[in-house]
């Protein structure tokens, strides 16, 4: 089977992320923003208890929200949407780079482990270091470094992805349980690197119950994309392998004038 370009590669992430970003906004807007509304309500509670057992003396004056919270619905489903399609691209491009050397493999079983180990470096590693938190949680003055100290535990989750990959392709001569046991001591060693970083540098006041079922709820979000992403990707992939291996049998034209029997 020859090697895919890149432009086909490129059109079936468009579609696939665009298909996983609609349905993860769809499950955010339907499971998850009722959980963001009671955050909402609760951190407005919280601060005005706040305010009112400082005995402040003056007002408090609140300023209308830019937009509405049913415009931010709908804006959340259509950010879900263009991220998935900026994320197709880059998984396009590193599906090509990550497989380039075995342009033999089957597209379908290669596209879940490929989408399986994102998922894992992207969204799971990451979540178990720094679960998401709800709006309104935390303080304004540490944004900067929560979100560097999370860029740090993707960039952690991507290379240590790579290297378990590395580890587990070196070792492709020896015994299995060497292999194995190579490969579940450097996943290890991935998760201690990642709980090496500082921890959240805010208190979560969230009552626990909301607080489990929001970051559930988003964990399983990021499983949707995924798996839809993988399956879409997976499909356009054996689509176009068929394709590939129909047009390579086929028989080839007779000469022009000339009659087939």
């Amino acid at each position: 089977m020859p090697t895919s370009p890149v432009l086909p590669l490129l059109g079936r992430g468009l579609v696939a992320g665009g298909a996983a970003g609609l349905t993860a906004g769809l499950f955010s807007l339907l499971l998850a923003e009722p959980l963001m509304d009671r955050a909402i309500r609760a951190e407005e509670r919280r601060s005005a208890a706040e305010e009112h057992a400082h005995g402040a003396a003056q007002a408090v004056q609140h300023h209308e929200e830019l937009f509405s919270r049913s415009t931010q619905h709908g804006g959340l489903v259509v950010t879900a949407v263009v991220a998935g399609l900026a994320l197709g691209v880059l998984v396009a491009v590193a599906y090509a780079a990550v497989h380039r050397r075995d342009p033999r493999a089957l597209p379908w079983p290669r596209a879940l482990a490929f989408c399986g180990a994102a998922f894992l470096a992207v969204s799971l590693l990451p979540g178990i270091r720094y679960p998401a938190n709800p709006p309104g949680v935390g303080d304004a003055g540490t944004v900067g470094d929560r979100q560097a100290l999370w860029l740090a535990s993707v960039a952690i989750g991507v290379l240590g992805m790579f290297l378990v990959r590395q580890v587990y392709v070196r070792l492709v001569a020896r015994p299995e349980p060497v292999r194995h046991i190579a490969t579940a001591l450097t996943a290890v060693a991935v998760l201690l690197a990642l709980f090496l970083l500082p921890g959240n540098p805010d208190p979560v006041p969230v009552e626990a119950s909301l607080l489990w079922e929001f970051r559930m709820l988003s964990l399983a979000s990021h499983a949707l994309l995924w798996a839809v992403f993988a399956a879409v990707f997976g499909a356009l992939g054996v689509r176009a392998a068929a394709r590939s291996t129909v047009e390579v049998t086929a028989p080839a034209p007779s000469p022009a004038g000339q009659r087939v029997a």
